[in-house]
């Protein structure tokens, strides 16, 4: 997968088309296409319900990635804490207006559509972090007093999205928020430092923050077989499945584990369990080939962009994408909690689909203005 460069940082539309990454747009849609497949599985061999509303939702998706791609750089810049402080507009209203789902208030419902904040959040957060420290001096990074604005970014989301409740999105942004402070370089020992307090407050969170079902949900990951009817099912049902699955798959549309419905959620949390059981490990591997490819070339755009803001968001968006990932395949192998984190390009929803894409979006717009020098004013438009 090359990666060509160019030297001019005066680009033209034209140009910036001719710049886009093609390959990478191929393999997302690759990646998404066994995704419909999949999709198509767990309906039993059906078009609907599913696979029939994700594939026109990947298709406008795809559109507003080749929009943002080619979009000036330094428009996401100058406008990244305006769309931080909507996201943050969007997840408060969930407080007020939210729709209430699988015992969760996390959407809000405009009639043609449900649009899902949190997974906003997740993008407008990178946005913002890498938008404070773009024009940060290294001795500053250095300085404590220095980092409570970042970390006031990051609390300000992961404690409206654990409020809805929606602890695996929570985990995930707080993380998301960690990866960018330690790429910004925030020194070591304030990472020893949290680690230490994040130690310290295991039993007031154990006893204090978390609810009964997010409790059983640690007790569950811990000893499922205690409960095999009751909470520890949707585990148990998941490594049956994972295990019938063999080395080659039962075969596409025989999986027994989710056409007889003993697989729960296997539209969204548990898919890449359906897609074990069909297909084994080799199709296990194949999609995390997928995504490793995915990830190599994430990497790669932040390691060629000469400019501070589009590394970090190069970076953010590639460490987000691979936490998602890890947090899904370990939890339906029973390695982490059941914390109900959907696999990217892969499970049904629409919102999660779109922003993932958006960010896919920044992505190639980082690469195809990689050479694009964003000095002291950019922020500021002069």
């Amino acid at each position: 997968m090359a990666l060509s460069s160019s030297h001019d940082p005066e680009l033209t539309l034209g140009r910036k088309i001719r710049q886009i990454p093609w390959v990478f747009v191929l393999l997302v849609t690759m990646t998404a296409s066994v995704g419909f497949v999949m999709l198509y599985s767990a309906a039993g061999g059906n078009l609907e319900p599913w696979t029939s509303r994700q594939m026109p939702r990947f298709g406008v998706g795809l559109a507003v990635m080749l929009v943002v791609a080619v979009t000036d750089i330094r428009l996401w810049l100058r406008y990244a804490y305006v769309f931080y402080g909507l996201s943050l507009a969007l997840l408060i209203a969930v407080e007020f207006v939210g729709a209430v789902g699988m015992g969760a208030q996390r959407w809000i419902d405009l009639g043609f559509v449900s649009v899902q904040p949190s997974e906003i959040a997740k993008v407008t957060l990178i946005l913002a972090l890498a938008r404070y420290f773009y024009a940060s001096r290294v001795e500053d990074v250095g300085r404590l007093t220095h980092l409570f604005v970042p970390a006031l970014l990051i609390a300000a989301p992961v404690i409206l999205v654990l409020g809805q409740p929606d602890f695996g999105t929570a985990v995930l942004l707080l993380f998301t928020g960690v990866v960018l402070l330690f790429l910004a370089g925030v020194r070591a020992w304030l990472f020893a430092f949290a680690g230490l307090a994040a130690v310290a407050a295991i039993y007031p969170v154990w006893q204090f923050v978390l609810l009964d079902y997010q409790k059983a949900r640690v007790l569950t990951y811990l000893r499922p077989e205690n409960d095999p009817l009751g909470a520890g099912y949707h585990i148990l049902q998941s490594k049956i499945a994972l295990g019938s699955g063999g080395l080659f798959g039962k075969g596409f549309l025989q999986g027994s584990q989710s056409h007889l419905n003993f697989l729960p959620e296997k539209q969204t949390d548990f898919i890449f369990t359906v897609l074990a059981e069909e297909f084994g490990m080799a199709g296990g591997f194949g999609l995390l080939g997928l995504y490793l490819l995915l990830l190599i070339y994430g990497f790669a755009v932040s390691l060629r962009c000469r400019n501070h803001f589009g590394r970090l968001v190069a970076m953010g968006i590639t460490s987000a994408f691979f936490l998602n990932i890890f947090v899904n395949v370990a939890m339906v192998m029973g390695l982490l909690p059941v914390v109900g984190i959907p696999l990217p390009l892969i499970s049904y929803g629409g919102t999660a689909m779109l922003m993932l894409l958006f960010s896919f979006g920044l992505l190639m717009c980082v690469f195809v203005h990689r050479d694009i020098a964003l000095g002291p004013g950019a922020a500021s438009g002069d």
